[in-house]
């Protein structure tokens, strides 16, 4: 049967357009709780997840706040570096870390050039003191550590945290005089997006 139309539709190439259009964009079978629910649910599914904890790293918090200000991905025994120079003799100090099965930082090595204000003078236990190339190491060290704080020096120290070869001068993510803490836990995806990735 032939469909009529008032005559003010008839000739109206506007009307003739639409009707088509809105057929093929809401079928009959499709309502918009159809296309809502869904959406809504895949938005709080995308939320929730961003705020359970997935990624293991080595955190950068700001003070004790448990604010993140900084992430490195570590895996399990990865060494990494911490370097500054010395406030009394001017040379450079570096510490090396590693993570253990207990996510706590473990200190190995101990590597320095001058016997001044702070520094060891020889090892301990069964730590090893070398004296190689005008510098002094203290290896074999095993000394337990559930977070390490860094007191970000304002014009001598340059903290720097060395992993992979690269060193990132921690000056990138926080401010000099800044109170630091390093710790291993696991972070959110809202987290990161937040914080600063070491090494990208």
């Amino acid at each position: 049967m032939k469909k009529e139309f008032p005559n003010n539709q008839k000739t109206d190439p506007i009307y003739a357009e639409k009707i088509p259009w809105r057929i093929s964009i809401f079928p009959k079978e499709m309502t918009i709780q159809r296309i809502m629910i869904p959406l809504i649910m895949m938005l709080f599914f995308v939320s929730l997840s961003s705020l359970i904890p997935f990624c293991k790293v080595l955190a950068v918090e700001y003070e004790d706040t448990a604010q993140l200000l900084a992430f490195l991905r570590l895996e399990h025994n990865d060494q990494f570096k911490i370097m500054y120079t010395h406030s009394v003799h001017l040379t450079p100090v570096i510490e090396t870390y590693h993570i253990n099965s207990s996510d706590h930082i473990i200190q190995s090595e101990l590597e320095y050039e001058n016997f001044a204000i702070g520094m060891p003078s020889n090892a301990s236990g069964e730590e090893r003191f070398i004296h190689k190339n005008g510098k002094y190491y203290i290896s074999n060290m095993n000394l337990s550590f559930p977070y390490i704080d860094v007191r970000v020096g304002r014009v001598i120290a340059n903290h720097t945290i060395i992993y992979k070869k690269q060193a990132i001068p921690f000056k990138e993510f926080a401010g000099p005089g800044t109170w630091t803490r390093l710790k291993v836990k696991n972070v959110t995806l809202w987290q990161m997006m937040k914080g600063v990735e070491i090494l990208e």
